[in-house]
């Protein structure tokens, strides 16, 4: 089968198509050069079952390595959302998986079409059993082929949030903010309300931190401080008025926030200017911390 690389854009032939092409060139070989022995009924049963993998499956990987060729070559100087490469990938393992289980119905001297015509009531029991990975199955597909979501964008659904690692065919894998990777069943992203906070760049962000109330009762001070610290920065719009703003008291805690506005829309240039409060943060606690000792 073809192997699958998270977030790879490669068009390469795989080892694996490598190896299916010399396969196939040991049993032409054998074919020609020993007639004989692949007029036997296991052995050609077992030849039938090798070709009906290796041809299918060869020629998916052509049309694979085609496409996201084609793909690359038309998007090579824009930036593109979307997971049409992750796609593609992941459809060729599911017609790799389909082409092996017909070469070893072949190989057993079954008929795929008798078997699955007699098979149809067991088949509707299978899909009513495993209803639910179908559908997550079918939406990973859609999300994959779609450009709502793409692997490292930043989204929150319900209370969770956090950055897409991988789509598999059942779920997506987010990493949050404490370093957890979280999984949500695919189908979630059609039945919830879900927010993508990086499918449009903004070059305003928000900057949240949570202080006790030993420090909290020096908000006015810390305020001071810090606009002090914005004011002029290089990497801030001068038309844009900081303010901090408390945004929930608890009881021996209080969470504070500070909209930004940004001079651009990089990650790197927020998350520069939000350690730079940061820390300016903490060094206003330790002082206050000692002042207090």
């Amino acid at each position: 089968m073809v192997n699958v690389t998270k977030n790879t854009n490669t068009s390469k032939i795989t080892l694996y198509f490598v190896i299916n092409v010399l396969l196939a060139a040991v049993l032409l070989f054998i074919n020609w050069r020993f007639p004989d022995i692949t007029q036997k009924k296991w052995v050609g049963n077992l030849m039938k079952g090798f070709w009906a993998y290796l041809i299918p499956s060869m020629i998916v990987s052509i049309i694979r390595v085609v496409l996201i060729s084609v793909f690359n070559a038309r998007h090579a100087k824009k930036a593109i959302r979307g997971n049409f490469v992750l796609g593609i990938n992941r459809l060729s393992v599911i017609l790799n998986v389909c082409f092996f289980t017909i070469a070893i119905m072949f190989a057993f001297g079954i008929n795929p079409i008798e078997f699955l015509t007699s098979m149809t009531i067991v088949a509707m029991a299978v899909a009513v059993t495993f209803r639910e990975y179908i559908t997550n199955m079918l939406s990973g597909l859609f999300i994959m082929f779609s450009d709502q979501l793409s692997v490292g964008d930043r989204i929150k659904l319900d209370h969770t949030e956090g950055r897409i690692q991988d789509i598999t065919f059942s779920s997506i894998v987010l990493k949050n903010e404490d370093e957890d990777i979280v999984t949500i069943p695919n189908n979630m992203v059609f039945t919830h309300p879900l927010i993508n906070l990086s499918a449009h760049r903004s070059q305003y962000f928000t900057v949240r931190f949570e202080l006790p109330i030993s420090i909290a009762i020096y908000t006015q001070e810390l305020e001071a401080e810090l606009l002090t610290l914005l004011k002029n920065h290089p990497d801030l719009s001068p038309n844009f008025k900081e303010a901090l703003q408390i945004d929930e008291i608890g009881k021996d805690f209080v969470k504070y926030k500070i909209e930004l506005m940004a001079i651009s829309n990089r990650d790197k240039a927020h998350q520069h200017t939000e350690n730079e409060i940061l820390k300016s943060i903490i060094a206003f606690k330790s002082k206050k911390i000692n002042l207090n000792n």
